[in-house]
C-alpha cells in the first residue's frame, strides 16, 4: 500500500522534476544510454516502480531481453561496448557516493567518449533517478502500473 498517493504530493513537485526529465531526454546523449542508466540504478536502489518503469521504456525503445536482464551483471556479460561499462562503473560509483573523492579511474575514461558538457548531462542523469528511486521508495508506490506514453 501506497504511504503517499500521487494526489498526496505537494503541487508542483513531481512537473519540476518532469521539467529535467524532459530537458535530459532532448539532449545530445542517446535516450537508450539514459534508460540503461536509470534501469541500472534501479536495479542498485531496489526500487521495484522504477525497474519496471525503465524495463518497459528500454523494450519501447527496442533494447533486447538479454541485455536487460543482464543488465545486473554487466561486468561479466560481453553485450556491452566498452562506452556503455564506462557509464555503468561511473553510474554505479555515483549512487554508491560515500565520503570519497571519485577516483580518477572511474572518471577519467569518460573523457575518451565523451566531452564536458555531455558528461554533465549523464551526471545529472545519474542524479536525477537516484532522486526518483528514493522517492518511489519512500512514497511506496506501487510497480506494474507503468504504461509508456505514445
Amino acid at each position: 500500500m501506497e504511504r503517499i498517493s500521487y494526489q498526496d504530493i505537494p503541487e508542483g513537485m513531481f512537473e519540476k522534476l518532469t521539467a529535467i526529465e524532459d530537458y535530459l531526454n532532448n539532449c545530445p546523449i542517446d535516450l537508450k544510454l539514459f534508460e540503461l542508466i536509470r534501469l541500472r540504478v534501479a536495479q542498485l536502489n531496489g526500487c521495484a516502480y522504477c525497474v519496471d518503469m525503465h524495463h518497459k521504456e528500454l523494450k519501447h525503445l527496442g533494447e533486447s531481453d538479454l541485455r536487460m536482464y543482464s543488465l545486473c551483471i554487466w561486468k561479466e556479460a560481453p553485450y556491452y561496448s566498452e562506452e556503455e561499462r564506462t557509464v555503468l562503473l561511473y553510474t554505479e560509483a555515483l549512487t554508491y557516493m560515500n565520503n570519497e573523492p571519485l577516483p580518477p579511474n572511474v572518471y577519467d575514461p569518460l573523457l575518451n567518449y565523451y566531452n564536458k558538457a555531455e558528461i554533465c548531462y549523464i551526471t545529472l542523469a545519474i542524479s536525477q533517478i537516484n532522486t526518483w528511486t528514493r522517492l518511489m521508495k519512500s512514497f511506496k508506490f506501487e510497480p506494474g502500473n507503468y504504461k509508456v506514453p505514445n
